[in-house]
């Protein structure tokens, strides 16, 4: 026993010094090419409206949120906002089943991208029509976005039900002093296309935006055992349009419209067609009306939200899943005085499904009876946010939620956040939260109409024997952290220092190893980590490198014991338990320059360790440890003209080959170059 207690000791030992050589090899590289002190820097952004629901100075917040600017959107290679995102920090995991309009999820914290929440221009994305109520980030292009705020850790109590990890709030772009026009055409390997035109201004009554877009590409192939091209296309308006009806009164309203399609691949290795085809419409509407007088500010809200996803498989076989959500909302602030407000809101959420029956072991089988199922739930919600400085240079926060929900009933979530200013530059920083998710209506699809003994579907609902819609409890996520936030003058440096810890009790559950059936399992997952970030920007020098490290050690209390060959494959090891596609390690660096008068150019470095992933069909569902990879992309931007652009981009300039998600292709070495003007 102590002997094969020494060799697996000795095993892991190993494992880590590998990792610890090889993020040292690439920590060595920008040192023989920059002085040490010249690798940190961040620049603090000014102002943030996520981790409040209010315009808020980024030096009074309590909790770690990351900004993602115009600027990166802009000058960033990628055609989607998920892999600016998932180039541009490594604490947003991000994995992707394939090429462009392939499945694209981000994991904040460690945790499945079920526990986060995405919202654009405050509608909230999640499909209610999708196995877990989650939302793939794949089809919303970058060209009619503005900024991105990601706000890390438990944020239920101003987020509501599935924000356990976090939210990514995605603002999109509106219209600016004056009347402006913009038209972007880019081409690139794979028959890439897209073409953008935009139209915007403002005055001191009326603001509007109108962005149309077009993206064509041949694609690769999405499994990586294949090699004909999978195509995707995507076509979408962003629009806005808002009217100041007198001194105190606006009345705001936005458009989201999206319709694209895809062809992918089956991982089966046994199917020869690869013919499968995915067609997806998504449509957000948001309708708000505005009263800012004195000390009160009060926004009466509609939103809309509407997703189609139409799936042909090989067998030509035709299944549409239907996603509706209505949300009508009050959100208010009162300001006591300038470091003294209370946030405090009232929601009515209204969900519907429908999708297709599945398989349950029954005579009927497939029977068309069992087709078109309908599911739907209500979640009535209030929830405060007391925003207050109790001391000189000390702000802090305190926040409530209550959440009635139409089947699981009351659950309460809350927060807690501090910053202490240290000086102008510099505050330490910390944050509690205590959040829940409900069961998404999947969830309850499969729990609901059972017959007691047989497990057999029947019209109502497929499911298995002994499940009712009462036995599927809440999830629920405690999360804390404290970190640090300074700017350097002497060196031109910011620095950013965080460690997280997240606890998730009664997690749902359902894979192979309990023949599917969805139900809560008694574990309880954690996931604690450190983040690291930097930014060196000197002010009279046209010169920048920052840096991005994230460490974090998940637990999956439903993994299967090592010795069980049944399903897995893995020997033991810090990945064995650890959370699927959630890497230990990821280091991102960017060095960018503009020496040249016009022309702008930036290398980024990112490395992502190995992780654990599910296996499939192909290997009977064990699971897999997928290899570590380093990916290098370059970019360069030439100012022409009369407001003309061009660039050019190479991405993975050295084709490495590599799976976010298990036998899944990633980018090939590709290159795309393009013309802008703005006027």
């Amino acid at each position: 026993m102590a002997l094969t207690t020494t060799i697996k000791a000795k095993a892991l030992m190993k494992m880590e010094c590998h990792m610890f050589k090889k993020l040292s090899i690439l920590v060595f590289s920008l040192v023989l090419i920059f002085p040490v002190d010249k690798i940190f820097a961040q620049d603090i952004p000014i102002i943030v409206i996520s981790p409040g629901k209010t315009v808020q100075s980024f030096d009074k917040v309590g909790s770690s949120v990351t900004v993602i600017d115009s600027n990166q959107i802009e000058s960033s290679s990628s055609y989607s906002i998920s892999n600016i995102i998932g180039n541009n920090t490594t604490s947003t995991n991000m994995f992707q089943m394939g090429g462009e309009g392939t499945n694209t999820g981000i994991q904040l914290r460690g945790l499945e991208k079920r526990y986060s929440t995405v919202y654009v221009d405050g509608v909230k994305m999640s499909d209610p029509s999708s196995s877990d109520n989650s939302f793939y980030l794949e089809n919303i292009m970058k060209n009619s976005i503005e900024r991105v705020e990601i706000l890390k850790g438990t944020q239920s109590s101003l987020y509501g039900s599935n924000a356990i990890g976090g939210t990514i709030n995605i603002i999109t772009k509106k219209g600016k002093e004056g009347n402006h026009s913009s038209v972007q055409v880019d081409a690139g390997s794979n028959n890439t296309k897209n073409v953008f035109y935009s139209v915007g201004g403002a005055n001191e009554k009326i603001n509007y935006y109108l962005g149309l877009n077009r993206f064509l590409t041949s694609g690769i192939s999405a499994i990586n055992h294949n090699d004909e091209d999978d195509k995707y296309r995507n076509e979408g308006i962003v629009g806005s349009l808002a009217y100041n009806l007198s001194e105190n009164l606006k009345i705001e309203n936005s458009l989201r419209y999206t319709n694209s399609d895809l062809k992918y691949d089956t991982p089966s290795k046994s199917t020869t067609q690869v013919n499968d085809r995915s067609d997806n419409i998504e449509g957000t509407y948001s309708l708000k009306l505005s009263h800012d007088k004195n000390k009160f500010k009060n926004t009466l809200s509609y939103n809309k939200t509407y997703i189609e996803r139409a799936v042909t498989d090989s067998s030509h076989t035709y299944t549409s899943y239907f996603g509706f959500r209505d949300n009508v909302g009050l959100l208010g602030e009162y300001n006591f005085n300038l470091d003294n407000k209370i946030v405090y809101g009232i929601e009515a959420e209204f969900d519907e499904a429908r999708y297709p029956g599945d398989y349950a072991p029954s005579a009927r089988g497939y029977a068309k009876s069992l087709m078109d199922k309908r599911g739907n739930e209500h979640i009535f919600s209030q929830y405060f946010d007391y925003q207050f400085r109790p001391i000189e240079n000390l702000y802090a926060t305190v926040g409530l939620r209550s959440d009635e929900h139409s089947i699981v009933g009351r659950k309460t979530s809350g927060r807690t956040t501090l910053a202490y200013k240290l000086d102008q530059k510099s505050k330490i920083r910390s944050s509690f939260g205590a959040g829940v998710r409900f069961p998404s209506l999947y969830d309850y699809h499969f729990a609901d109409g059972n017959t007691p003994s047989s497990g057999g579907g029947n019209e109502s609902g497929d499911g298995y024997a002994g499940l009712t819609l009462e036995d599927l409890k809440s999830e629920r996520g405690i999360s804390y952290d404290i970190g640090y936030d300074t700017y350097i003058d002497n060196i031109d440096t910011g620095l950013s220092l965080t460690y997280f810890n997240v606890k998730q009790k009664n997690p749902l559950n359902s894979d192979a190893r309990n023949n599917w059936k969805m139900q809560n399992t008694l574990g309880v997952n954690t996931s604690e980590g450190i983040e690291l970030s930097a930014d060196w920007k000197p002010e009279n020098k046209k010169i920048g490198i920052s840096f991005d490290y994230t460490f974090t050690d998940s637990f999956d209390s439903n993994t299967c014991e090592v010795s069980s060959t049944s399903c897995t494959t893995i020997a033991e090891s810090n990945l064995a338990k650890a959370k699927v596609r959630v890497p230990r390690h990821a280091f991102l660096s960017t060095i960018s320059h503009n020496v040249i008068p016009n022309l702008k150019n930036s290398l980024s470095i990112k490395f992502v360790d190995e992780v654990r992933d599910f296996g499939n069909t192909n290997n009977g569902f064990k699971d897999v440890i997928l290899e570590d990879w380093i990916v290098f992309n370059a970019s360069s931007e030439y100012a022409l003209f009369d407001g003309y652009k061009v660039y050019f981009d190479a991405i993975n300039i050295f084709d490495d080959v590599y799976e976010t998600a298990y036998q899944y292709s990633s980018m090939e070495r590709s290159f795309n170059f393009g013309l802008r003007r703005a006027y």
